[in-house]
């Protein structure tokens, strides 16, 4: 009953047009009814202690971080390494693509943003040299997925908040799995490109490489400097944001000089804007995750999921079946946020490693941002190719069934994730 209630609100408010944050407290406040401990004072006070957490500073600093980025030139001269590096060759710029997706990824850990990065410097060089733009916006799309799963991760972030678990042993067990992606990526763009007449632009020159390398080093250096600084312990992943910030503000200022003093009040003004929606609907949905603790729709949902329980694996392709299908009707942070509390009982439960299926959650929400109808980063893609959603769903699917295929390649052997993960620690 208590389940049917939990769906019935949420889906019910949602279906009123009502934004996520909202359904979600319509949600708890429709809980706090059924169990008769309404108390306007216990929300307002779940609220404010729903964001009350240290870790969460992270989000606003790595927003910032990817707005400098961007203005201070970091982004373009990434894209020039990758082309400069790979774009010779057959369907070049696709793997330029995905080289930069990968690169601008582990610095803001943004998929929105990452991806209207890399496709508003592309996509043009993609029409210009001819190549099959709804191909080419799915590639990018697809490859702008990649930012949840490597570091520094705000899903993972999220994540790691609502689950209480370790943000760092998160983020260093995504590296591979993000590395796998885009290897995917590149080998289903390699069959896709031998189908279309694409011309070589030009033939390698090692001279323009080398000054591109140079130019960009200050760019490139920054990937090194997050992840090598939580590796070694020299500061957790709130204080790399902040490290961040501060590089991409200097680089950008005084190496570059791409970027001027009088751009910041805008810059942070569009960060602190995308990160208080961030923010709000995390408060909003702890306070339903507290909710659904005091409720004990977890016991539920363990009891519902019990003759999964002695097959990990098969427990593992069953939420990930349900993942997958929650994920085309929300977004990655609301699936996250509502699914976590009920589904972590469950998985400590069954001895499933909670670092391994955050890896494994976090990826397949981040797949869901490219399936209709949400799709945000198909949205996103759209908008800046200037190109029909339809045109841009059709040239997603072979890399959205690289990626979902290898999620469940994951999935039947967890040491794809777990090995390289205790390495990296």
């Amino acid at each position: 009953m208590t389940i049917a209630i939990f769906l019935a609100a949420l889906l019910g408010a949602m279906a009123l047009g009502m934004p996520i944050a909202f359904a979600l407290l319509a949600c708890g406040v429709a809980l706090m009814l059924h169990l008769n401990t309404f108390d306007t004072q216990i929300l307002a006070q779940n609220l404010l202690e729903g964001v009350n957490n240290y870790p969460l500073m992270a989000v606003p600093f790595f927003m910032l971080a990817g707005e400098l980025m961007n203005a201070g030139g970091l982004s373009r001269r990434i894209v020039h390494v990758a082309d400069s590096l790979i774009g010779h060759v057959r369907g070049g710029l696709g793997y330029v693509a995905i080289i930069a997706c990968v690169v601008v990824a582990s610095i803001s850990g943004s998929a929105v943003a990452d991806t209207a990065a890399v496709a508003a410097l592309l996509i043009p060089m993609m029409r210009n040299a001819g190549y099959n733009v709804p191909r080419a916006a799915g590639l990018i799309a697809a490859g702008g997925i990649i930012a949840p799963v490597v570091p520094p991760s705000i899903a993972f972030v999220i994540f790691g908040v609502a689950a209480q678990i370790s943000i760092t042993k998160l983020f260093l067990a995504g590296i591979f799995p993000g590395l796998m992606m885009a290897i995917a990526l590149a080998v289903t763009w390699g069959l896709c490109a031998r189908k279309e007449a694409l011309v070589t632009r030009r033939k390698f020159d090692l001279r323009q490489l080398l000054r591109a390398l140079v130019d960009g080093v200050w760019a490139l250096a920054l990937p090194l400097v997050i992840i090598g600084g939580m590796k070694v312990g020299v500061f957790t992943p709130t204080e790399a944001a902040v490290v961040a910030v501060v590089y991409s503000l200097l680089v950008g200022l005084l190496v570059y000089r791409e970027l001027k003093l009088s751009w910041l009040p805008e810059l942070m003004l569009a960060a602190a804007k995308t990160s208080s929606t961030v923010m709000f609907l995390v408060a909003c949905a702890l306070v339903s995750a507290w909710l659904i603790t005091i409720a004990d729709i977890p016991a539920q949902a363990t009891a519902l999921l019990t003759p999964f329980m002695e097959n990990p694996k098969l427990l593992m392709f069953m939420i990930m079946i349900l993942v997958i299908v929650v994920g085309t009707a929300l977004d990655l942070m609301p699936t996250v946020l509502i699914l976590t509390p009920i589904l972590m009982p469950v998985i400590r439960q069954a001895g499933i490693d909670p670092v391994y299926f955050g890896v494994m959650f976090i990826m397949n929400n981040a797949i869901g941002l490219l399936t209709p109808p949400v799709g945000t980063v198909l949205n996103v893609v759209a908008g800046v190719a200037k190109t029909n959603l339809d045109n841009v769903i059709k040239g997603v699917w072979p890399f959205l069934l690289a990626q979902t295929a290898l999620l469940f390649l994951f999935v039947l052997f967890p040491q794809l994730v777990m090995v390289p993960a205790a390495w990296f620690r």
